[in-house]
């Protein structure tokens, strides 16, 4: 079939181990999502072949245009509580990323929303004193954006994925009525960015320095392997069941995770319930188990299927089940404004 680029809509997220494609019936919702494809991250090949199926008719400009959402390793995504008294201050906020996050502002492109509902800070209003600061180093999100254009990509909007997800997990616990906090874990190769949220928005945040490779020495330590790169390959491959093993991979990290759960119950007096682990590859999906089981809270499973439906957006039957693997979450979420959306559904009760 050969269709209007202008007609259609696509979004692609690059994340550590794949790379997500969709095509919508048209650029913003209503719509019906009519494709979902991916491939491996690192293969020009795959992703060539994944965008001519799924764009069979080149735009005029010969790229495909689309919504991206990319999690670069130094992304910047923390939950803060503002002093108010403060914010106006020249010096203010240079303090908070220096003292707080360990970064220099003039080498970021930062953005804060409020912590509730995502929405834009209004600095002059500054009666909100919880708040996300994103962002991104300006030399990667430059990079990203030649690596995109590289490989055929044109960003017409570039956003964090974490953000989109985020914003999608509180979203579908609000539409599914769900009052449990829920711990979602991005773990990485080298660092694992964790977040507390529930129905009404992202209520902790916390960069932890633990991620897959730590797990690696450990692999090579328990199995007796003669070098530190044939435990890689093994604990990458998913040739070796490590499940029995997950209580001792996760040691560290878990140690970090029940600081953070700890600290937020005391706080809220409410108990994290669940968990989600949104940035695996399907080879180390087991992972999510046996965090679920060390923490004694059960695995989160989401059917995005109705909560997108809520959004204006149709997932068909033939897609429906793939997109029940939480890799696509994020991808999904990308579709949703939650604005517009709102809108729609405030003009509806009228």
């Amino acid at each position: 079939m050969l269709f209007s680029q202008k007609s259609k809509g696509f979004f692609v997220e690059l994340n550590d181990h794949g790379v997500m494609l969709a095509r919508t019936s048209t650029p913003t919702a209503p719509f019906t999502v009519e494709d979902m494809r991916e491939c491996p991250s690192g293969d020009a090949a795959a992703l060539e072949e994944a965008i001519n199926q799924i764009q069979p008719k080149k735009g005029p400009s010969g790229y495909l245009h689309a919504t991206v959402g990319i999690y670069p390793a130094k992304r910047l995504l923390r939950r803060h509580s503002l002093e108010l008294k403060r914010v106006k201050e020249a010096g203010y906020f240079p303090e908070v990323f220096s003292t707080q996050f360990r970064i220099e502002q003039d080498k970021y492109i930062i953005a804060i929303v409020n912590a509730n509902d995502g929405s834009d800070y209004d600095l002059n209003k500054s009666v909100q004193k919880d708040v996300l600061f994103c962002g991104l180093p300006t030399e990667d999100a430059n990079a990203s954006q030649a690596a995109l254009l590289e490989a055929g990509i044109y960003p017409e909007r570039l956003e964090l994925g974490s953000m989109s997800l985020l914003g999608g997990v509180v979203d579908c616990l609000a539409f599914n009525k769900s009052k449990t906090p829920t711990l979602v874990l991005e773990i990485g190769p080298d660092a694992t960015h964790s977040f507390i949220v529930s129905s009404v928005g992202v209520e902790a945040s916390r960069p932890i320095p633990q991620g897959l490779d730590a797990m690696v020495p450990i692999v090579q330590k328990e199995l007796g392997l003669k070098d530190e790169e044939s435990a890689r390959k093994l604990f990458y491959s998913n040739t070796f069941d490590f499940t029995g093993m997950g209580p001792l991979l996760i040691k560290k990290l878990l140690k970090e995770l029940q600081s953070s759960i700890g600290f937020y119950e005391v706080q809220t007096g409410q108990s994290v319930g669940q968990v989600l682990c949104t940035q695996l590859s399907p080879k180390l999906a087991w992972l999510d188990a046996a965090i679920a089981a060390a923490l004694g809270v059960t695995s989160l499973k989401l059917d995005p299927a109705p909560w997108l439906q809520s959004r204006q957006v149709t997932l068909p039957e033939a897609l429906a089940k793939n997109a029940q693997d939480i890799r696509w979450f994020g991808l999904l979420s990308l579709m949703v404004n939650y604005t517009a959306a709102n809108a729609v559904v405030a003009e509806e009760k009228k």
